[in-house]
C-alpha cells in the first residue's frame, strides 16, 4: 500500500476507502456510528450491514471518499465507541468486493429484435424473473460493472434499477473470531466476544 496520500502540490489526495467495522448486534448502532460522519460532514458513499461469522457480532461495511488523515480520524472515533468491537480501513487493493444490482426491464425488448439473452450473458448478469410485463436482470460485481449493463440497457428502457451496498472482506488471513479473541485477553477494551463487561 502506498504511503504518498499528496498530489504534486502537497494539497492532501481523496480516494475511496472502505470502512469494516464489528459491532455487537444491538439496535440503535446504525444511528450512532453514522452520526459520527455527519459531525465531521463526510458523506457516505455506501453502507451495508449484516451479520458476521461470529453469533452476535454484525459487520458494517462503509464506502466514503475523503482523505487518508480523515477517514484514519472517522476510524480512530468510531473505536472509542463502547459497542464497537473493531474498526478497519481499507484501500481497494486490500479487500475483495462485490456489489448486486437490479435491472426491471419492459417485456417488450424482446419482441424489438434486441438480443437481450446476449446481452445478459456478454456482461456476466442472469435473468431472475420473467412477467408478462416485465423482465427482472441480476448483475453481481463492482459499481464499474453493473453501471456498464445500466448503460447498456438504459436506451431500451429501464424501468426500475437498484444497486446495492458493497459487501467486502480483507485479504488478510486472519479470522474475525481469532481478532476478537486477541481482543478478549487484551487489556485494551473494556468488551469481551459475548459483550459483557469484564
Amino acid at each position: 500500500m502506498s504511503d504518498i496520500y499528496q498530489d504534486k502540490t502537497g494539497d492532501a489526495v481523496e480516494k475511496q476507502f472502505t470502512l469494516s467495522v464489528l459491532t455487537e448486534d444491538l439496535p440503535g448502532l446504525l444511528n450512532n456510528v453514522t452520526i459520527i460522519f455527519t459531525r465531521r460532514k463526510l458523506n457516505i458513499d455506501m453502507i451495508n450491514v449484516s451479520s458476521s461469522e461470529v453469533p452476535g457480532v454484525s459487520r458494517y461495511t462503509i464506502v466514503l471518499t475523503t482523505t487518508r488523515e480523515q477517514v484514519e480520524k472517522v476510524v480512530k472515533q468510531i473505536r472509542k465507541h463502547i459497542d464497537v468491537l473493531g474498526a478497519f480501513v481499507y484501500e481497494e487493493d486490500e479487500i475483495h468486493y462485490q456489489e448486486i444490482a437490479l435491472y426491471k426491464v419492459p417485456t417488450r425488448i424482446f419482441m424489438g429484435g434486441v438480443n437481450v439473452e446476449k446481452i445478459i450473458r456478454a456482461n456476466n448478469a442472469r435473468i431472475l424473473v420473467i412477467e408478462q410485463d416485465y423482465i427482472l436482470i441480476e448483475k453481481t460485481g463492482h459499481k464499474e460493472d453493473t453501471q456498464k449493463l445500466y448503460d447498456i440497457l438504459e436506451p431500451y428502457g429501464i424501468m426500475e434499477f437498484v444497486r446495492s451496498g458493497r459487501v467486502a472482506v480483507s485479504k488478510s488471513k486472519r479470522k474475525t473470531e481469532q481478532f476478537l479473541e486477541e481482543l478478549e485477553n487484551s487489556n485494551t477494551h473494556s468488551l469481551s466476544i459475548n459483550g459483557q463487561n469484564k
